[in-house]
């Protein structure tokens, strides 16, 4: 997915997470919206997903169906929290603490 182009990205939370991309994909076909891709957000040390992914569509007509048509619904016991996707926002630099000048 491209980061830089949010236009026609969906947030999907609450995800059970023992959903894979596949199921995912397949739940927003069999309500008639073709997404291009999906990532599912994984932690990068233990590789369970964290419970929420993105789905990109082409167009801004998709997108609307996609969010009113999966938004509530049910998968996998747990019911699905879509919308459009919001810009990341930037993370701080990170700094390594200095020890100097800790008095003592």
């Amino acid at each position: 997915m491209q980061e830089t182009n949010n236009e026609n990205k969906i947030y999907v939370g609450n995800l059970d997470y023992s959903t894979t991309e596949e199921e995912l994909k397949a739940a927003f076909a069999q309500k008639g919206v073709e997404v291009k891709e999906v990532r599912i957000i994984k932690d990068k040390f233990t590789g369970r997903s964290k419970g929420f992914g993105f789905a990109e569509v082409d167009t801004p007509e998709q997108l609307d169906q996609a969010i009113s048509s999966m938004d509530g619904q049910d998968l996998k016991g747990r019911k699905l929290r879509v919308s459009k996707a919001r810009e990341r926002k930037p993370r701080k630099e990170f700094r390594p603490r200095r020890f100097e000048n800790r008095g003592y």
